[in-house]
């Protein structure tokens, strides 16, 4: 009620979002090289200023706000790689050598790397950190850790270095854990329980929340059996 008085219209302050589905893979069809190449970091980087200077043209011409966004894209990350895979039978995937032996295909979310690319969490940092500050909404890098880390110093030490020499505006720190239905919490990817050998939930980040592994759809779980984690020391 406020906004309308203020301004006359009931959604003024509301905006649209416009997001990113498969930046590595456009370097990979487009260029034959992915993001983390010198080239793909170029041609991702000139698409995102692209796609920022046409949302100004876009929001002064509609008079409405619009936000570039690394949506999270649970479900389009490997919706739309299967549309694409049925209708251009040559387009690459994130996962094309897994998806010739029978695997669901899926898209690298947003602009983030291959998730398979490396296990050095500084490496990643360097590649990430001018993609993810051209983002006017939400963007998030999760540093995907395999079990849960006892020392909350080395944790401290990661965040402080991280915020104190990147410029990304959000990240987390994600570790793999399980759960038995009889005896709780298991710390990393333990499917079957120690302690009474029935079968447990693993859960990880699917993009945005925690969620039992199972319950994913087929790509982002191909997804996940490609992640390496990062080590954290």
């Amino acid at each position: 009620r406020e906004v309308k008085e203020k301004t006359g219209f009931y959604w003024k302050n509301h905006f649209s979002t416009i997001g990113i589905i498969g930046m590595n893979e456009a370097c990979t069809n487009y260029l034959k090289v992915n993001i983390t190449t010198e080239k793909g970091q170029k041609f991702a980087l000139k698409v995102m200023n692209f796609m920022r200077d046409e949302m100004l043209k876009i929001q002064e011409e509609l008079g409405d706000l619009f936000n570039l966004e690394a949506t999270p894209g649970e479900g389009t990350s490997y919706r739309l790689a299967m549309i694409d895979k049925k209708r251009f039978h040559d387009i690459i995937c994130a996962n094309e050598e897994d998806y010739k032996k029978g695997i669901a295909p899926y898209y690298t979310n947003s602009t983030q790397l291959p998730v398979n690319f490396t296990s050095d969490i500084y490496e990643t940092l360097k590649l990430q950190d001018d993609l993810q500050t051209k983002y006017t909404g939400g963007t998030v890098l999760h540093i995907y850790i395999g079990e849960q880390v006892n020392d909350m110093s080395v944790l401290k030490g990661l965040v402080r270095k991280v915020a104190t020499n990147f410029k990304l505006p959000y990240f987390t720190i994600t570790p793999t854990f399980s759960v038995c239905s009889a005896h709780g919490y298991l710390n990393g990817k333990q499917e079957i329980c120690p302690k009474c050998n029935t079968e447990t939930e693993v859960y990880s980040r699917v993009v945005g929340y925690l969620r039992p592994i199972k319950q994913w759809n087929n790509g982002k779980q191909a997804e996940f059996n490609d992640r390496k984690t990062y080590d954290i020391k």
